[in-house]
C-alpha cells in the first residue's frame, strides 16, 4: 500500500509498504478520506510525538472508509461496513477510566496511519471507537468525526447554558466548530480572528459577530467589550492568549483553555483577578467514545454542515508539499488527502 511515512522533523515520505496481518479482534479498513489536523502539523515540524509517534512511521488520525478484510475471531464486523474510526480507545478498567475520565486513560491505546490507502483497527478499538456510518454519510463528513468530538468534550466542560453569551479565541477548524456547536446549544457568540480567508469560512458559516485580532501575541480587538462574557473557549494555543482570558469574562465566568501550547512554556495569572471574581479555568483534553458517537450525530443531522471545514483536497503524492505550505502559514480549513491519488 501507499502511505505517507514520518522519518524525522518536516521529513515526510512517500513508501510502499507491505500490509500487516491481521490479528484476533482486528480488522483492515481501506481508507477513503483522511484530513489535515494542527496536531500532525506539529508533529511534522518535530518529527515525532512523545505519546504516539517513534519515526519512521504512518501518522495522520483523522480518517474514514470501508472495512477490507476481517480476522475470523473479529466479531459484529462485516466486509463492506462503512466506518468511522477515533484515534484512540480507552482501557475502560484503570483509575481513571472507572472515574468517568476515559480522555485521561492510564493506558490510553492511539492509532495513527490514515495518511495511507489501509489501516488496521486494532482489537480495543474496533470494540469501543470504531463505528458506521450512513449510506448517505460522505466518507469526507465523517472524517471530521474526532476532531469534532474534541470539541463537544470542550463544549460540554464549559457547562454552557441558552442565551450565555460565548467568546471563541481562534478561527481555526476548532474554533469555528466550537461556535457552531454553542449556537446550536442557544448562546449567542462572539469570535476574534486573525484577518483571512477563514473569517470569511466563519461568515459562511452564519457567524456574524466577528472580531479581527491585530495581535502576533495576546489579544488586541479595540471594540471587544472586556469582562464581559458569560464563557471564553480559547482555540489559539500561545500563551500570550490564555493570560488575556481572564480580563474577558464577567464575575463568576468559565474559561476552557483548549488550546494546547508549546511544550514547557508557562503563564501567569493576575490572582487577585481569579479569586475576587471567582472566575473558573479549566482545561479540556482529547475525546471520551461518549463524544465520539455525539460528534457523528452531529455531522449526520446536519447540526455541523462538514462542507464548509474541507475547503481543500490534495493527492497523497503531495502531503509532503502540502506540510510545508501548512508550517508557513496556509489558510486552508480542513484539506480532504486523496489517498489514492
Amino acid at each position: 500500500m501507499r502511505a505517507a511515512v514520518l522519518h524525522g522533523r518536516e521529513d515526510v515520505r512517500i513508501e510502499d509498504l507491505p500490509e500487516a496481518p491481521l490479528q484476533p479482534g482486528e480488522v483492515r479498513v481501506r481508507i477513503h478520506a483522511a484530513l489535515t489536523c494542527g496536531t500532525d502539523l506539529k508533529v511534522f515540524r518535530r518529527g515525532y510525538h512523545a505519546r504516539m509517534l517513534t519515526p519512521p512511521c504512518t501518522f495522520g488520525h483523522e480518517l474514514s472508509g470501508t472495512i477490507s478484510e476481517v480476522h475470523p475471531e473479529t466479531a459484529d464486523w462485516h466486509v463492506g461496513d462503512r466506518v468511522v474510526a477515533a484515534n484512540s480507545a480507552p482501557c475502560g478498567t484503570c483509575p481513571t477510566c472507572r472515574r468517568n475520565q476515559p480522555n485521561l486513560c492510564d493506558d490510553l491505546l492511539f492509532l495513527n496511519g490514515a495518511y495511507a490507502q489501509s489501516i488496521v483497527i486494532p482489537a480495543r478499538l474496533t470494540q469501543r471507537n470504531l463505528h458506521r456510518i450512513a449510506d448517505s454519510t460522505p466518507f469526507a463528513h465523517a472524517a471530521l468525526t474526532e476532531p469534532l468530538a474534541c470539541v463537544v468534550q470542550g463544549i460540554h466542560d464549559l457547562r454552557l447554558h441558552p442565551a450565555e453569551h460565548l467568546l471563541v479565541l481562534g478561527a481555526g477548524p476548532i474554533g469555528l466548530m466550537a461556535a457552531v456547536l454553542a449556537r446550536h446549544h442557544g448562546c449567542q457568540v462572539t469570535l476574534v480572528g486573525r484577518d483571512g480567508p477563514r473569517l470569511d469560512h466563519a461568515r459562511s458559516l452564519g457567524i456574524d459577530d466577528i472580531r479581527i485580532n491585530r495581535a502576533s501575541e495576546g489579544i488586541d480587538c479595540p471594540d471587544l467589550p472586556s469582562g464581559s462574557f458569560d464563557a471564553v473557549f480559547e482555540a489559539v494555543g500561545k500563551p500570550s492568549v490564555w493570560e488575556a482570558t481572564p480580563d474577558l469574562v464577567r464575575k463568576g465566568g468559565r474559561i476552557n483553555l483548549f488550546g494546547g501550547c508549546p511544550a514547557q512554556t508557562s503563564v501567569r495569572f493576575d490572582t487577585g483577578r481569579l479569586h475576587y471574581s471567582a472566575l473558573t479555568l479549566l482545561a479540556s483534553f482529547h475525546h471520551t467514545p461518549e463524544t465520539i458517537r455525539e460528534a457523528l450525530q452531529c455531522i449526520e443531522s446536519g447540526v455541523v454542515a462538514a462542507p464548509h471545514f474541507i475547503n481543500a483536497s490534495i493527492p497523497l503524492s503531495r502531503l509532503p508539499a502540502h506540510f510545508q505550505a501548512m508550517a508557513t502559514g496556509n489558510q486552508a480549513v480542513k484539506t480532504l488527502v486523496e489517498v489514492d491519488g
